[in-house]
C-alpha cells in the first residue's frame, strides 16, 4: 500500500474521477459498447444482437452517461458550497469518455493524487475489484502515452473511495423512494409488498467475493444488508430480496430468483400490489429500465398487479452529500487512507472483498455497477 505521507505531512489529493460502467450514446455505438463489455470472453454474437434490441429499444442510448453527469453537476456544486476547489472527471470502463482518456487529460492538467468515486456499492469482483482493474489499465495506459507518469516525479495515485452499500444516506435516500413508489401506488386494503433487487452474478462470482458458512458471498450478504437496513427504515419487517438482469448460458447458476419469476410467485400467493426497488444501482441504466419498467412491468400487468417501480438514489441530495463527505474526509491526504475502499492503482482488495487468487467468472454482458 502506498503511503500518502510525505516528509512535510500528508499530501492533499488533487482532483475527484468519477469511474463508472459507460453506456452507447446512438444506435451507432450500441454493438461496439457490448463487443467492448464482452471482450475476450467469447460471447456469441447472436447473444450479442439479442442484447443490442433492448438499447436499440430506447433509440440506442443508454441513459446511464446524462445521469451521471446529472450527479457529477451535483457533485461540482455540492463541493463549492463546501468551499472544496476540486475538478471532477468523468471516465467509463465501456465506452465514452474512457477512462484511459479521461486519466490522460487530468494528468496532463497537473493532476497526480485522484480520489476515485464508483458507481457500484458493492464489494465482490464486478462491483469493487474490476473498477481497481479500470484504473490499473488507465494508469499502465498513460505510462505508454506520458512516460514521465512512470517516474517518480511524474507518478500519480488514484484512490478509489469506499464502498457505500451500509452509508446511512445511501439507506435514508433509498427508504424515502420506496415512501414516494408507496405513495404513488395509493391506499390499498393491504399494504404492496416490498420487492429489492440487484444484478445477478453467477454463484461461483458471489462465493469468489468473500464465502461466508451458509455458501453466500460477500455480494449478496451486503445486499441483503442494505435491503434489510431500508426495510427496517420503513418499519417493514417482512420482504423480498430478488434478482435481475441475468446473462450467460443457461447452465451456470446464478443468484435468483429473478424478479419476473417472483412476481409469478407472489401472484399464485394471493399478492396483487407490489413496490419494486432496485437497491443495487444508483442510477436508471438501462438495466433498470429495460428489465424492471418493461419486462417486469409487463409480467405485473398480464397478472393483474399493481406495479409500482420505486426510484433510484441518483441525485438525491444525501446521496450526493454523501459523496462530498468522503471528499472531504479524504482530500487532505489526512488519515488512514489503507482503511478506505480496498487497494490502490488496483491492487489486492482488503481481506475477504473477493479472492485474487481464483477470479470469478464474469457475467456475459453487464455488472452490478
Amino acid at each position: 500500500m502506498t503511503s500518502s505521507l510525505a516528509p512535510g505531512g500528508p499530501v492533499p489529493f488533487d482532483a475527484v474521477l468519477f469511474l463508472s460502467f459507460g453506456g452507447p450514446d446512438g444506435p451507432q455505438d450500441v454493438m461496439p459498447f457490448l463487443e467492448n463489455v464482452t471482450r475476450g470472453r467469447g460471447i456469441p454474437r447472436e447473444r450479442l444482437e439479442s442484447v443490442a434490441e433492448h438499447y436499440l429499444h430506447f433509440g440506442g442510448v443508454s441513459p446511464i452517461n446524462r445521469l451521471n453527469l446529472d450527479m457529477i453537476d451535483a457533485l461540482r456544486a455540492d463541493l463549492g458550497r463546501r468551499g472544496i476547489d476540486l475538478p471532477v472527471y468523468f471516465g467509463n470502463r465501456n465506452w465514452n469518455p474512457m477512462v484511459e482518456d479521461t486519466l490522460a487529460e487530468m494528468y496532463r492538467s497537473g493532476h497526480r493524487r485522484i480520489l476515485v468515486f464508483p458507481t457500484s456499492a458493492w464489494g465482490g469482483y464486478s462491483g469493487c475489484r474490476q473498477y481497481h482493474e479500470d484504473i490499473a489499465r488507465a494508469v499502465a495506459a498513460l505510462a505508454e502515452r506520458e512516460p514521465a507518469s512512470a517516474t517518480p516525479a511524474g507518478s500519480v495515485l488514484l484512490r478509489k473511495l469506499p464502498q457505500y452499500w451500509s452509508h446511512p444516506a445511501f439507506v435514508a435516500a433509498g427508504a424515502d423512494a420506496v415512501r414516494r413508489a408507496v405513495d404513488q401506488l395509493g391506499p390499498g386494503e393491504v399494504a404492496p409488498r416490498l420487492v429489492f433487487t440487484a444484478h445477478s452474478v453467477p454463484n461461483s462470482a458471489d462465493a469468489a467475493s468473500g464465502p461466508a458458512a451458509d455458501g453466500g458471498g460477500l455480494y449478496s450478504r451486503q445486499v441483503m444488508a442494505a435491503s434489510q437496513a431500508v426495510a427496517d427504515a420503513l418499519g417493514v419487517a417482512d420482504f423480498d430480496q430478488v434478482w435481475q438482469s441475468r446473462s450467460g448460458p443457461p447452465q451456470i447458476p446464478w443468484l435468483e430468483p429473478d424478479i419476473c419469476d417472483h412476481l409469478e410467485d407472489l401472484h399464485a400467493q394471493g399478492v396483487r400490489r407490489v413496490v419494486v426497488y432496485p437497491v443495487g444501482f444508483i442510477s436508471d441504466h438501462l438495466e433498470v429500465v429495460w428489465d424492471l419498467d418493461n419486462e417486469a412491468a409487463d409480467v405485473a400487468e398480464r397478472l393483474g398487479m399493481d406495479y409500482v417501480r420505486a426510484d433510484t438514489v441518483g441525485t438525491d441530495p444525501r446521496f450526493i452529500e454523501m459523496i462530498g463527505d468522503f471528499v472531504e474526509t479524504y482530500a487532505t491526504g489526512a488519515g488512514d487512507l489503507s482503511a478506505m475502499g480496498c487497494g490502490d492503482n488496483g491492487r489486492t482488495c482488503r481481506e475477504r472483498c473477493c479472492v485474487p487468487a481464483a477470479r470469478p467468472t464474469r457475467p456475459a454482458v453487464a455488472q452490478p455497477s
